[in-house]
């Protein structure tokens, strides 16, 4: 049995438990989990192929494709919130 996969289980339901928490309160354990995302994605990815990888880390900068681009055009100077 792939280890990868149940940890990838895990890290899904940690997830879904910090969603749930008051917003105040999802700052900690958010954080811990976004840094351990990416070597979740690289495992997953030794154990089937570097395809799921790509998948993966796709799946991942798609979740923060909104701050991704906020801090994208503060950094060039072009965001209207300065």
């Amino acid at each position: 049995m792939a280890y990868s996969v149940l940890f990838a289980g895990l890290w899904v339901i940690a997830s879904t438990i910090v969603a749930m928490l008051p917003m105040r309160l999802q700052f900690p354990p958010g954080i811990v989990l976004v840094i351990v995302a990416p070597a979740l994605i690289v495992w997953l990815g030794y154990d089937f192929g570097w395809f799921f990888s790509v998948l993966g880390f796709a799946a991942f900068a798609s979740m923060f494709r909104n701050p991704i681009r906020h801090y994208w055009q503060r950094w060039t100077g072009r965001g209207d919130d300065e």
